[in-house]
């Protein structure tokens, strides 16, 4: 049996990885409103902001109503955006002008509305490739479920966290942070 001299072995650092730096900024990614117009997140760089998937043909689709109750109630200090996408079971197939008029004649949305985009997948937006990737938002990684899926962003363009579809958007998980 041979002994093996464990000064010799190489060192191996057992302890976690630190976390990644920031690769990307938020405020520096681009996103075309529903109406096509660049929408300038650094705009925004004072209020918070909670970026939403949405779909007119869903379940949560009546989340429209909470979603224009807190842009009432918090547009002092948060920015509401949706963001429509039909990788959920096809439940967003309108055309711009559709989606556009959808929001506005059954839930009276003045909040922001975004290009149709992909949230996930090899088409993902930059938006979302953003808000999913720890590497690049520097906090946590998570995957789009379903439509309705949150994310709220602090006033200094950092991720605060993610809430499912079934959070409703004046829970208090997400209220908390607006007061």
């Amino acid at each position: 049996m041979k002994l093996i001299d464990k000064a010799k072995l190489p060192l191996f650092n057992s302890s976690k990885p630190k976390n990644k730096k920031i690769t990307s900024l938020l405020y520096d990614i681009q996103i075309r409103s529903i109406d096509g117009s660049i929408i300038d997140l650094s705009t925004f760089n004072d209020k918070k902001i909670l970026f939403v998937n949405v779909a007119s043909k869903c379940g949560f689709t009546n989340q429209y109503n909470d979603l224009q109750k807190l842009n009432n109630l918090y547009s002092h200090n948060l920015v509401i955006i949706g963001s429509p996408c039909n990788q959920f079971g096809s439940q967003e197939p309108g055309n711009a002008s559709q989606i556009q008029s959808f929001c506005k004649k059954n839930y009276g949305v003045t909040f922001l509305i975004t290009e149709k985009i992909d949230v996930k997948g090899k088409n993902q937006h930059p938006l979302y490739g953003w808000l999913t990737q720890k590497e690049q938002n520097g906090i946590k990684n998570s995957s789009v479920k379903w439509n309705f899926q949150k994310y709220l962003v602090d006033k200094n363009g950092k991720l605060i966290d993610y809430y499912y579809s079934t959070t409703k958007p004046m829970s208090s998980k997400i209220t908390k942070h607006l007061k």
